[in-house]
């Protein structure tokens, strides 16, 4: 497997990304094996619709799903696919009780095919993000990763994302998973790339 960068677009998911989004989704975070396949077809279908109602009645001030798509002048897209990943970053509320309580992005669903991870595409992804952050007068980041998903946890690392929080012991040993890992980054100076740009 190539570890030379990807010559990436990134930009705002569309409508006719849902099918290319929910094979992405499901291949990343439904392991196709054991009983899990049996509901792998539910599943999908409860992503394309949750996926079709945030890109319709969600507006980009409160919500954004990014795709990176391989350019085409590369050569690289296959004939199965050019979009290889995609984030989504959400404004929420520091307290759903709070009639005044100040928004901040916070990043999840972070999911890139295994055939081209280490070629930038998560880098690039995160990067867009903390441009629409910045460009929405934020300086910090916000996104959870599971305790044991060392991959990922050396990702967000490289990338300036530190521990901030931990889930309690008690939550992981009751539900029989591992931890959850709030990780905080404090944005510094804009990326080239503008969300203007992006969101175009």
């Amino acid at each position: 497997m190539s570890s030379n960068p990807l010559s990436l677009s990134i930009r705002a998911a569309q409508l006719k990304d849902l099918a290319a989004l929910v094979e992405l989704l499901s291949d990343s975070f439904y392991p196709n094996v054991g009983f899990m396949r049996w509901f792998l077809p539910l599943l999908r279908v409860g992503v394309y619709e949750d996926l079709r109602y945030r890109l319709r009645s969600s507006s980009a001030s409160d919500y954004v799903c990014l795709v990176a798509v391989i350019l085409p002048s590369t050569g690289e897209a296959t004939a199965r696919r050019d979009l290889v990943g995609t984030v989504e970053i959400t404004f929420r509320s520091t307290s759903p009780f709070q009639f005044r309580s100040l928004p901040y992005p916070y990043v999840s669903n972070l999911a890139v095919y295994s055939d081209v991870r280490r070629r930038g595409v998560a880098q690039k992804l995160l990067g867009a993000c903390e441009s629409i952050a910045l460009e929405g007068g934020f300086q910090d980041l916000y996104l959870h990763v599971l305790e044991d998903n060392h991959q990922a946890r050396r990702l967000y690392e490289k990338a300036g994302y530190r521990v901030m929080q931990a889930d309690p012991f008690w939550r992981g040993w009751l539900f029989q998973q591992p931890r959850r890992l709030l990780l905080h980054k404090r944005l510094a100076a804009p990326f080239s790339q503008t969300a203007d740009a992006i969101l175009q």
